[in-house]
């Protein structure tokens, strides 16, 4: 099985759940529900992406070490 695509699926769950803590009412216009939501999605997608890709390079790197 792809573990890439697990971990992916496990970041993304948990960068929902860290950006969940966040207080967005400061920073976005009033009756924005949905733009927030997306922007929090898109978030964390990116910020899942990157862990992701952090992991696998960390374990790469500490295999040649």
């Amino acid at each position: 099985m792809n573990y890439k695509l697990i971990i992916y699926f496990v970041n993304i769950m948990l960068c929902i759940f860290a950006l969940s803590g966040i207080h967005y009412e400061k920073f976005i216009k009033k009756n924005k529900v949905w733009e927030t939501r997306i922007l929090v999605l898109i978030l964390a997608f990116v910020l899942a992406y990157l862990l992701t890709n952090f992991i696998f390079d960390f374990l790469e790197c500490s295999q040649i070490v």
